[in-house]
Order: structure tokens, then sequence, then C-alpha cells
């Protein structure tokens, strides 16, 4: 269901992770909950993130939720689109819908990541609350 390749956080944020670059966005379970989207607010080139701090903000009609990082590292690009087309990550959220890319500090930060199998039980637990 979720895809094989991406490491999930318990905030509903992936990373897919080529060489030493982290590819982030957030999950297809999580635009869904949000609904309709209508903000985003995403770092800097260059801005330092912090494994499990808000890296940016999205809000939708529903709520106004925290962008979390996954990992620690520079930003070292954003999709700035994103701004102009917010759909993009309700259409496509592990392709087009991405929205930062992470030069990682320290990889061994991935190990405390889950794997989809575990995200997905993970949001199954999320929907009985």
């Amino acid at each position: 269901m979720y895809p094989k390749d991406l490491k999930y956080t318990k905030t509903h944020e992936w990373i897919k992770v080529e060489n030493d670059v982290g590819t982030v966005g957030i999950t297809d379970f999580a635009a869904k909950q949000l609904t309709d989207l209508v903000y985003i607010e995403l770092p800097s080139v260059g801005e330092k993130i912090t494994q499990g701090s808000p890296f940016g903000v999205i809000e939708s009609v529903k709520a106004v939720s925290d962008l979390n990082s996954p990992v620690s590292g520079e930003v070292v690009e954003v999709h700035e689109e994103l701004s102009q087309q917010i759909d993009l990550i309700s259409k496509d959220p592990y392709g087009k819908g991405w929205m930062i890319k992470v030069k990682l500090q320290n990889p061994e930060e991935l190990n405390n990541l889950m794997d989809s199998e575990d995200y997905e039980e993970w949001t199954k637990k999320e929907k009985e609350k």
C-alpha cells in the first residue's frame, strides 16, 4: 500500500534517500486526512533542519499542521511549484508532490524511521482513534 523504498515518520512524512540526499514529502494517508489543501510554507535552501522538528507548515480547510523533518541536515532544494500547485501533494504525494530535498547530516537517523509495513500498521492504529 505504501512505497517500500521509502522510510516513514509517525507524523506521516516520508523520505527517499539517494546517495546522501533525501527527498521529503507527506504520505497519501496524511493528504487524505487533511483533505482540501490551501497553503504550504516551506524552508529556504540552506536552512538547517533537525529530525523530529518542524521544517514547514501545511494548511487545509480543516487544519493547520506542522511538517516534521524525518532527518537532520541542510535543505538543498525546495519544490517551489507547490505554492501555486498545492494539489500536486494530494494527486501524487510520492512523486510530483515532494516538498524538500535534504543533505543528510547523520544517515544513522534513518534507523529511527518506519518501513512501509510498520507505517501501514501505524496508520491502522491512527484510524481507530
